[in-house]
């Protein structure tokens, strides 16, 4: 069973529908304790990192996410969930993070844009990936959408599955054994975003 952890700062609804549509039940959960109980976990997240962390400590969430982390059992965060799994992030000031894959949230620099571009990164956008069984299958184009004005930085290349060009490369998924992360959001990328969820149900 997958779980979809309910800390008040996400669509949980449009996650759990886009399992729906695979035959997946999951279920939305709010009980820290229950966590080791699930295969799966998602850690979705909308907002702002720092108050991402702040819902999570105050409903001890914190400890929990990382036991599951440390138990083997696949673990995906999807756009501030992924960004969640770092270390830190300087959205609005400097914030801890899970410290689960090693680096730091930045702001996107305009400074390094070859041509004007909005800021947030919102849209459709193409997703270069390495090979890694959350990617099976996927059409050649890999489209998938965006809605984020922060990304991560990797200390480590080798966590890095998915890179994506905004002005700039950045990196768009990550893995770091059974901890996974995408910035775009699967459940409003169509095909190629249930093909992403329907592997990691496979996984």
């Amino acid at each position: 069973m997958i779980a979809i952890v309910d800390y008040n700062m996400g669509n949980l609804a449009s996650v759990k529908n886009a399992f729906a549509k695979l035959g997946k039940d999951t279920v939305v959960e709010s009980d820290p304790k229950k966590f080791k109980e699930y295969d799966k976990l998602i850690l979705p997240g909308v907002g702002a990192f720092g108050d991402a962390m702040e819902h999570l400590r105050e409903r001890d969430m914190i400890d929990a996410i990382r036991e599951f982390a440390a138990s083997s059992k696949p673990m995906l965060g999807i756009c501030l969930g992924m960004q969640l799994l770092f270390d830190s992030s300087e959205e609005f000031g400097d914030h801890e993070g899970l410290g689960l894959i090693k680096g730091k949230v930045t702001p996107f620099d305009s400074s390094k844009f070859s041509e004007p571009l909005k800021i947030p990164h919102m849209g459709w956008n193409r997703m270069f990936t390495t090979e890694h069984p959350l990617f099976n299958n996927l059409d050649e184009e890999h489209y998938l959408y965006f809605v984020h004005t922060f990304h991560v930085n990797c200390e480590n290349e080798n966590d890095i599955i998915g890179r994506t060009e905004y002005g700039y490369e950045f990196t768009s998924a990550v893995a770091h054994g059974n901890i996974m992360g995408i910035q775009p959001h699967p459940e409003k990328s169509h095909e190629n975003g249930l093909k992403i969820l329907e592997n990691f149900i496979g996984l």
